[in-house]
This record gives structure tokens, sequence and C-alpha cells, in this order.
């Protein structure tokens, strides 16, 4: 560039960011259109497993240990699938292990139609589900940034977040309409979860773009831990994925939903509470599963139209007090329309901290570390609600379902306040990316 032409560029205004700016690269419109089916089927599984459960035992502390049976195999295997995302073709990989999460919605289907379905199964079966997940998670996280350049990183980041959110949202709320037919319901929830999954393996067959080369040759317990070790000289990310884990241990609420309508708000899953257009009604607790995804969709619109915004970590540090509140405004509501505000607030916070420690390990990861990377973080944002899960039903049990909710709330804001004080280089990360 010429000195006459850098005067131009100097004197034009700056482009206003799109919020849809990486949606311009065909592989990652490809791959974030497969998401969103995958996920609104995933979204509508996840419900289902919960209140099917609740059905066949109505014992909150049952329900709970879905996330510890989930947790074991993402504990044993997480590792091990970051190390293979890093060594194999992570397209392969992903056909893979969508393929196989689908074989376990056919069982669930299948259990449910002909009655043979018990909380044995279930357990078995989120547990082979979890296990092809920790190599599934590691494979798409360390392929999106494949997919656009550096400077369009934190806008795809973002917008897969809103895909995922907005699925949460569309999920729920059609899989609420089916929950009242009960069994046959179930049945018709698990075939779309299984047929979904397609969406992701197409996407994957007509993708272009060409993989970096794997630079792990091997496959050894030391190429697995090498994500640990890197940790060791990045403690930001270390802040980050531990600020994450406690406040998803003490705010693991969600799960708690089936029971909360029934015995807090006294609801029956049938009620409906909204008329969309005069079509299509909403039930009272497919709504309830969906507040989250309101408001996280609402701010993951607002934080892919900002772009790359700045003072990260202390965004982290008041994204999460406000996680934290709004758990607690939950758990204290009798009201219907204030828990769907508390729910909608959680959902919000959550996403503005999703998307700014996303970015801040993204950006700081080598590319052939990035699988090994995303399954460290896994043991992390994944193990922190699993063993959330467990734990609130359990404090349910003892001390009550709300109780326990606003418990867990206070816990997330004390967890936040030490960490952040103990931790000052978290308080003042600000990196400025272009």
């Amino acid at each position: 560039m010429d000195i006459k032409q850098n005067q131009r560029a100097i004197a034009q205004p700056p482009q206003r960011r799109s919020p849809l700016l990486a949606l311009q690269h065909r592989d990652f419109r490809l791959y974030w259109s497969g998401a969103f089916v995958s996920q609104v089927g995933s979204q509508m599984r996840l419900i289902a497993v919960s209140v099917q459960m609740w059905d066949l035992t109505h014992d909150t502390a049952a329900v709970g240990l879905l996330g510890l049976v989930k947790l074991l195999p993402l504990l044993a295997l997480s590792l091990f699938g970051g190390m293979i995302a890093d060594t194999l073709d992570r397209r392969r990989l992903l056909m893979l292990t969508q393929t196989l999460m689908a074989l376990t919605s056919v069982v669930l289907a299948l259990a449910t139609q002909f009655g043979w379905v018990s909380p044995m199964l279930i357990y078995v079966v989120s547990a082979l589900g979890a296990a092809a997940l920790a190599f599934d998670n590691p494979a798409r996280s360390a392929l999106i940034p494949n997919l656009v350049p550096r400077a369009h990183l934190p806008n795809a980041l973002s917008l897969n977040i809103i895909v995922w959110q907005i699925a949460t949202v569309i999920g729920p709320m059609i899989g609420g309409q089916f929950l009242q037919f009960h069994s046959t319901g179930l049945v018709i929830i698990y075939s779309i979860d299984a047929v979904s999954f397609a969406a992701v393996v197409l996407a994957l067959v007509f993708m272009r773009t060409r993989l970096p080369k794997a630079e792990v040759s091997n496959i050894s317990v030391r190429s697995a831990l090498d994500g640990f070790r890197f940790l060791r000289k990045a403690p930001i990310i270390m802040s980050t994925m531990t600020l994450d884990f406690f406040a998803t241990f003490f705010g693991a609420a969600t799960t708690l939903i089936p029971a909360f309508a029934e015995q807090v708000l006294h609801i029956p899953r049938d009620v409906q509470v909204l008329q969309i257009w005069g079509y299509f009604s909403v039930s009272a607790w497919g709504l309830l599963y969906a507040a989250p995804a309101v408001g996280a969709v609402v701010a993951g619109v607002i934080m892919s139209w900002l772009g790359n915004v700045r003072h990260q970590g202390m965004i982290v540090i008041v994204s999460v007090i406000a996680y934290g509140l709004s758990t607690v405004v939950f758990g204290a509501s009798s009201l219907f329309w204030l828990a769907v505000m508390g729910l909608v607030g959680t959902g919000a916070a959550d996403t503005v901290s999703m998307v700014m420690r996303q970015t801040i390990r993204q950006l700081s990861t080598p590319d052939e570390l990035r699988g090994r990377m995303t399954s460290v973080n896994m043991l992390f944002y994944m193990g922190g609600p699993q063993l959330g899960e467990f734990e609130a039903g359990v404090a349910a049990k003892a001390f009550g379902i709300g109780p326990s909710i606003v418990l867990g709330g206070l816990g997330v804001l004390a967890a936040t306040v030490v960490i952040g004080y103990i931790i000052p280089a978290l308080r003042a990360y600000d990196r400025a990316e272009h």
C-alpha cells in the first residue's frame, strides 16, 4: 500500500462489524446449519430423559444421578478424546461420534415403545452417549478455528453459541408439546433426535476445507497430557476454567425443573401458557426448559454484534456473578413468570461468560493442541454441571427443592468473589485482537 492509499484508508470511517461475519465462509455455514438441526433434537432428548427419569422414580436424587453417570465416562475418556481429535481427521471422527450418539437415541426410542425402559437402562445409555461426547466435543471445538480466519473467530464462536442457544429454545418448546402424550411423546422425541444427527454428518460430507495435517503422530499417555502441560504455561486459561467449574457445579438448577414445576410451582405438564400466532401453544414445562436459552440468544446476538470487546477478564467475573444472582431468583420464586425470568437471566449471563472464556482459550491455544485443550476444558465445563446435577438432586432431597437452588446460587457468588480476589490477573485481563 502506497502513502496516498494509506492516507485514504485512514480517512475512511471504520466499517461496522456485521454480526453474521463468519457466515460468509461456506464450510462454516454448512457446519453451523447442521449443528442447529442436531442441537434441536438433542435438546428435545435432554428434557425427555430428565422427565422420563422423574416419571419412573419421582426421586430428585435419582434424577440428579444422571449427571454423575454422564460425568464418569467424560473423566475417563476426555483426555484420550482430545488426543484423538489432534491425531486423526477431525471430520471423520465427528461422523463416527454423531452416528454413535444417534444409535443411543434409537435404543431409548425402542425401549420406551416396547415397555422395557428402566432407570438402569437410561443410566447405561446416558453413559454411552457421554462416552461418545468425550470424543465429539474436542473434535467440534478444534474444527471451528479451521473453518474461519483468525480475525473472524470471536464472531464464529458467538454465532456457534447463538445457534446452540436458539436450539435450546426451540427444542424444549417442541419437546414440551410431546410430553403431554407421555410414552408415545417420548418415543417421538427420541426418534426425532436420532434423525437429527444426519444434518451434521451431511454437512461434514460436503465440506471442502483442507484441514491442517495432524502434528501428533503417536497415541500415548504423554501425548494426552500435553494439554495439562500447556495449561501450566497459561494461568489465565486455568483461572477461567476453575471459575466455570464452580459456577456450573453450584448453579446446576435446570436438572430439577420437573420436580420444581410439579412440587413448587404446582403446574401439571400439560398446562399451556403461551399461544404463538394462534397456532402453536407452549407448555409451562417446555417454557421453563427454554427460558435459559431465550436469555442466551439475546445475549449471544448482542455479543456477536459487538465483536471483539475489551476487558474480557472483568466481563467474565461480572457475568458469573449475574449468573449466581439469577439462580437465587429462580430458586426463591413461587410465581411461574418470576421463575422464568430468573432462568432467562442465568442463560444470558452464562452466554456472555462462555463467549469470553472460549475466545480467551481459542486465541491462546496453538492449533495442534486445540483438541487436547478442549478435553482439559471439558473436565471443567462439563464436569462442573454433571457433578452439579448430582449435587443438586442430593441437596434437594436433604433441604428441599427451592432452598437447595438458592444455596447453589449463593455458592456461585462466593466462589466467584474468592477466585476474582485471589487471581488478580483474571480481573486485569484485557487483550485486543484484530
